[in-house]
C-alpha cells in the first residue's frame, strides 16, 4: 500500500513538472475584440448569427456578467488591460490618432514583459493602438512577434465618411506591420476584408511553433469596429447581415485557435480569454453591435460602455458551465497572471487585483472594494461597489431611444446630462433605469468617500483635481510623420 501512495504522489509531482524538470508555467491567451458589446455572442444572448465556439468557451469554462473595460475607448482600455493600471494613471487617455505625440511608456511594465521574465515566448496579432511611433511599438514593450494594424481600421480618409469628427487629411496609410517593417503601406477594402483570418493565421502558426515552451498570445481583433470587413468565407452567411456576417468570423478565429491549443495537447495548460475593450458604437446602427439589456454604448461610463461580455476557459482549473457576476476589470489580468507563472509584479503600484481565486471557483467574490470609470481627458464619471453603481454628474452622448444608422453611415448622438449624482443597484436594475439615491443615503456617503480617494489619487478633470499618482506617457519629442517615424519607409529595423 506504502508503495502504491508513494507512485501515486510521485505521478502527481511529474505531471507538474515540465520535461525538464522544471514546474510546468500554463500559457495565456487573450482575444480581445474591437466594440463588441455585451449582447454581441451567443452565451449573452446575440440574435441572428451562431457563435458556436464561444458558446463552447462558455460551457468548459466560465462566463463572467460583470467583467469591465477600464474605459470605453479604444487605447485607453488596451493600456489598461495590458498594464494593469487605470489608463489615466498612465497618461492614457481616449483614442490616440496616428501621428500622437504620446504613446506608452517605457517604464511601464506588459503583461507581455512580466512574461518574458518567465521565459515566455510573447506575440501579438492584431490592433495595438497604443502609439505608432517607433518607441511605442510592441516589441519596445515585451512581445517577440508583431503581425497588425497600428491604430484603428477608420483613421484615414476612408475611413472618414465612417464617423471620425475633424478627420486629418494627413491621415493618408492605413500601414501593415510585420514586426517592425511595413509590409502594406496602405491597406485598402481588399486587404481588409482578410485580416482577421490573417491575425488568426499567425497565431495559429505561433502555437505550433511554441508548443513545447510557455507562450503568452494576445489577439487583439481590429474587427468588430466599423468599417466592417469580412472574408467571402463569411460575406452574406447570417440573416444579421454585414454585422453577423463580422462576428461569425471572429468566432471561427476562437476555434481555430481553439483547435490549435487542442491538437498540441496544451488545453490543460492553457488559459483563454475573451473579452471586448468596450461596448457598441451604436450610432452605427446595423454595422455595430448591442449592449443587450445595458445602458448606452461606446463612449460613455454607463454600463453598455464598458461592462464587456467576458469568457476564460481552462480545462480543470477553471470550472466548466459556471457563471461568476462578481465586479472585475480587465486591469486585473496582469496582477492575476503574474501569480499563475510565478511573476514579479511592477515595483510602480498598478491598481489591478489578483482575481485567480475567482477564476478558479474558490470565491465568488470581488477582492475590490470599489472599481473606477474614467472617461475624456480624466474626467471620473461612475464607480462601482458591489451590487451599486453611482453614476457622477456630467454631459455624455447618447440616442435618447432612436435607431443608429444603416449601412455603414453613423446618426449623430444628442447630449444627455447628469446634474445630481445618480445611484443604481445593478443586482435588481442592470439597465441603470431607476435612480435610487434619496432612498440609500449612506450608500450614496461611502460612495463619495471612494470618489474623494480617486480625486486625490489619479485627478479628475470634471472638479479640476490634477491626482498625485498620475505618471507621464512615454513622448516623442516631435510630431511623427508616418512612416517615417519609424524608420521603416526602407524597411529598416
Amino acid at each position: 500500500m506504502k508503495k502504491l501512495i508513494a507512485c501515486s504522489m510521485l505521478s502527481v509531482v511529474l505531471w507538474a513538472l515540465g520535461v525538464n524538470g522544471a514546474p510546468t508555467k500554463p500559457n495565456i491567451v487573450i482575444i480581445y475584440i474591437d466594440d463588441m458589446g455585451y449582447g454581441d455572442i451567443g452565451a449573452f444572448g446575440a440574435k441572428g448569427y451562431k457563435t458556436p465556439y464561444l458558446d463552447r468557451m462558455a460551457a468548459e469554462g466560465m462566463k463572467f456578467t460583470s467583467f469591465y473595460s477600464a474605459q470605453g475607448v479604444c487605447s485607453a482600455s488596451r493600456a489598461s488591460l495590458l498594464t494593469g493600471c487605470y489608463a489615466n494613471r498612465i497618461g492614457i487617455t481616449g483614442a490616440l490618432r496616428p501621428h500622437s505625440k504620446i504613446g506608452i511608456s517605457e517604464k511601464e511594465i506588459t503583461i507581455a514583459e512580466l512574461c518574458k521574465q518567465q521565459g515566455y515566448a510573447t506575440a501579438i496579432f492584431g490592433k495595438w493602438h497604443l502609439g505608432d511611433a517607433r518607441e511605442f511599438l510592441p516589441l519596445r514593450h515585451g512581445f517577440d512577434e508583431y503581425f497588425g494594424l497600428p491604430y484603428s481600421n477608420d483613421m484615414t480618409p476612408r475611413g472618414a465618411p465612417h464617423g471620425i469628427k475633424g478627420a486629418r487629411k494627413d491621415y493618408v496609410k492605413l500601414p501593415l506591420i510585420s514586426q517592425e517593417t511595413v509590409v502594406n503601406p496602405d491597406v485598402d477594402d481588399a486587404a481588409q476584408d482578410q485580416l482577421t483570418t490573417q491575425y488568426t493565421e499567425h497565431a495559429v502558426s505561433f502555437i505550433n511553433r511554441h508548443k513545447n515552451q510557455p507562450f503568452f498570445l494576445y489577439v487583439p481583433h481590429s474587427m468588430v469596429h466599423v468599417p466592417l470587413h469580412v472574408s467571402s468565407k463569411f460575406r452574406g452567411k447570417t440573416a444579421r447581415g454585414l454585422f453577423g456576417d463580422v462576428v461569425e468570423e471572429v468566432d471561427w478565429s476562437v476555434g481555430q485557435i481553439l483547435a490549435a491549443i487542442k491538437k498540441n495537447d496544451l488545453d490543460d495548460n492553457t488559459l483563454v480569454m475573451f473579452c471586448s475593450d468596450n461596448g457598441p458604437w451604436l450610432s452605427f446602427g446595423d454595422h455595430a453591435g448591442s449592449a443587450g439589456p445595458l445602458r448606452e454604448g461606446k463612449g460613455t461610463a454607463w454600463d453598455g460602455g464598458v461592462r464587456e461580455p467576458t469568457l476564460m476557459r481552462w480545462p480543470g482549473r477553471i470550472p466548466a458551465g459556471k457563471i461568476c457576476d462578481a465586479p472585475m476589470m480587465t486591469i486585473d489580468m496582469l496582477p492575476t497572471i503574474a501569480a499563475l507563472i510565478g511573476g514579479k509584479l511592477p515595483e510602480h503600484k498598478i491598481d489591478g487585483l489578483d482575481i485567480s481565486d475567482v477564476i478558479t471557483g474558490k470565491t465568488n467574490r470581488s477582492p475590490h472594494e470599489v472599481l473606477y470609470f474614467y472617461y475624456h481627458a480624466n474626467d471620473l464619471e461612475g464607480v462601482r461597489s458591489g451590487k451599486w453603481k453611482l453614476e457622477l454628474p456630467r454631459a455624455y452622448q447618447t440616442l435618447k431611444g432612436k435607431p443608429g444608422g444603416s449601412d455603414g453611415k453613423s446618426v449623430p448622438y444628442e447630449q444627455g446630462r447628469i446634474k445630481t449624482p445618480e445611484l443604481y443597484d445593478l443586482d435588481a436594475d442592470i439597465g441603470e433605469k431607476h435612480n435610487v439615491a434619496d432612498k440609500n443615503p449612506e450608500v450614496m456617503k461611502k460612495l463619495i468617500e471612494y470618489v474623494e480617494q480617486a480625486r486625490q489619487d489619479l485627478g479628475d478633470g470634471l472638479t479640476k483635481r490634477k491626482g498625485t499618482g498620475r505618471r507621464e506617457p512615454g513622448k516623442v519629442s516631435a510630431e511623427p510623420v508616418y512612416p517615417c517615424s519609424l524608420g521603416l519607409e526602407k524597411g529598416i529595423k
